[in-house]
């Protein structure tokens, strides 16, 4: 399994910025597709943003699309999530996570970080 750590939360103005990281080890990261989640107090976890494996293609949930950016640094093993225009509704517990299969963009999503936290207030 992959080992995931994320890091750059904190706390924001709405309008600010904020970028995100996800820093692997024990295996290359450049063999997985690599997705962000969040999860709100009181709600389900749900998808922000996706990155196939080889970096090729991007999908954004519809409330952070033109905001959030999802890309990788294979020689840093590292995926980041560029947040500009940051709301209140941002606010969440921001993961990343790997997929299960190397080389495929679809499946179950394997490993998982800790998450780390976001707080954007007005």
């Amino acid at each position: 399994q992959v080992q995931l750590v994320e890091s750059g939360g904190g706390l924001v103005q709405a309008g600010g910025s904020l970028r995100l990281s996800c820093a692997a080890s024990g295996r290359s990261l450049s063999r997985y597709a690599m997705g962000w989640f969040r999860q709100a107090p009181g709600k389900e976890r749900e998808p922000v943003a996706h990155i196939s494996w080889n970096g090729g293609s991007t999908l954004y949930a519809d409330s952070v699309k033109g905001r959030f950016t999802i890309s990788r640094d294979n020689a840093k093993n590292t995926v980041y999530l560029q947040m500009n225009s940051l709301k209140p509704e941002d606010t969440a517990v921001y993961y990343c996570a790997a997929r299960q299969s190397m080389f495929r963009d679809d499946g179950q999503f394997g490993s998982w970080g800790q998450g780390t936290q976001v707080t954007v207030f007005s």
